[in-house]
């Protein structure tokens, strides 16, 4: 008993400790703010103080109820979820609630129906569709695109200031340069909805410029600068991009305190994605339908280790997200395209449930709305699709041989991710036989 007393002590003078501490590092966190000037100046402040205070009292309430065998809500914590706890603890987040979401995936996994979830969530989002393409082009041209260390510097830091608003950097790799932060040239603007509503979409002068049309309305050059305010605006943020390689790469945007990003790494079997490719952008994969035709695949060539080097940076990213490093906590997450194609709504809840985003009525209407169509899909970058159809097409599509060269190079990528081999042509077009097994990614103690 006088033990329990002697903690119970312990504790009261820990927080009289605490509040006093709390009360220096306020009046030392309002003099350093106010040495701030205004570019410095966070766009939601943190309150520091709060943050230590809290953080320390939830440890001194995990303690003593462990030390006193009381109940309450830490006392039934796993090991993990108190390591989980206190990592948690020690981040401080200036985001004032804001969340940034990150698609990652590759060309062809369904990145573009997927990022709609979140374009089409509503008011409170600011979505960006591909705008590394800028980057990767601007450094193709000079010669740079090779320098993996280069793009992943340049690539991190761009979507850094795209997440803070900013869009001074990627006006740099934007050709015709923009004219008083004014471009007709941002890539794909029309797939932003943040980007074809007003004040954003300024009305044309004079109705001629075809090329800057939003899919619901006529826009006129793109204002960067009204862009960023209504950025500022918006209560989160989303990007989706293709062209990030190696996860790893992204830690400091990640634990970037000014952030609160969530990563969701986008994946589909590498013998689908092959098949689209081949149909999507034909004139760059005429070598694979040249095998295709002969049945032979020599498997040293160019494109097969290209292909083999496309899935490992695949798999050792989705490595690293599911190994939980400590700067991924909570912020990771690996979907499988098939399982958004077969359960697209359901799929959907679990991404917002593990953003921390409120899954919206006009997301959820645009999600039934854009896949049951009967339609045929238009153009390759369609989103309207029956999307349960969609997933299995591929199969009638690649030859046989081509599957094989696909399992023999990218087998640990497809065993990780639950991918079945097929063993012949028969087994390969047999819709009653499914190739994706059932399985499920603990990388976030929010997903499903």
């Amino acid at each position: 008993m006088k033990t329990k007393y002697a903690i119970v002590f312990i504790c009261i003078v820990a927080l009289v400790i605490i509040e006093k501490e709390s009360n220096i590092l306020s009046r030392v966190s309002d003099k350093l703010i106010q040495r701030q000037t205004p570019q410095q100046t966070p766009q939601t402040p943190l309150d520091y103080n709060n943050s230590t205070q809290n953080g320390s009292l939830s440890m001194l309430k995990m303690l003593l109820s462990k030390l006193t065998g009381t109940s309450g809500n830490y006392s039934n914590f796993s090991e993990e979820e108190e390591e989980e706890e206190l990592d948690g603890l020690g981040r401080y987040s200036y985001s004032g609630g804001r969340k940034h979401i990150l698609l990652l995936a590759t060309t062809r996994t369904g990145s573009s129906f997927v990022g709609e979830f979140f374009n089409q969530q509503g008011e409170n989002m600011f979505y960006l569709f591909e705008p590394l393409w800028h980057v990767e082009r601007m450094l193709t041209m000079a010669g740079e695109a090779n320098n993996g260390t280069v793009l992943a510097g340049i690539y991190k830091d761009v979507l850094q200031a795209l997440f803070l608003c900013d869009f001074s950097p990627l006006e740099k790799f934007i050709s015709p340069p923009p004219q008083d932060h004014v471009t007709p040239a941002l890539f794909r603007r029309e797939s932003s909805v943040s980007l074809c509503e007003e004040p954003v979409c300024s009305p044309v002068i004079k109705d001629v410029f075809e090329r800057y049309h939003c899919k619901t309305r006529r826009c006129g050059p793109l204002n960067l600068t009204l862009a960023s305010e209504s950025c500022l605006a918006k209560k989160h943020y989303a990007v989706k991009t293709v062209r990030v390689r190696q996860l790893e790469t992204l830690q400091p945007l990640v634990e970037d305190p000014r952030l609160d990003v969530r990563v969701i790494q986008l994946v589909r079997d590498p013998r689908a994605i092959l098949a689209s490719r081949m149909v999507a952008f034909s004139s760059k994969y005429k070598t694979w339908k040249t095998w295709a035709q002969d049945g032979q695949v020599p498997e040293d060539d160019e494109e097969v280790k290209r292909l083999k080097g496309n899935c490992d940076h695949i798999r050792m990213s989705a490595e690293v997200g599911l190994s939980r490093p400590r700067w991924l906590r909570r912020r990771y997450m690996l979907v499988r395209y098939e399982d958004i194609a077969r359960f697209p709504m359901q799929k959907a809840e679990e991404m917002y449930r593990f953003t921390g985003i409120p899954f919206s009525p006009q997301a959820r209407e645009w999600i039934l709305r854009n896949t049951q169509t009967t339609q045929e899909a238009r153009g390759i970058y369609s989103t309207q699709k029956n999307s349960s159809e969609q997933a299995e097409k591929w199969r009638f599509s690649i030859p046989f041989t081509l599957a094989q060269v696909v399992q023999r190079v990218c087998g640990p990528t497809m065993k990780l991710f639950g991918y079945r081999f097929v063993e012949d042509e028969k087994m390969l077009t047999n819709k009653s036989i499914s190739l994706l097994e059932d399985k499920f990614f603990h990388s976030s103690k929010f997903q499903l």
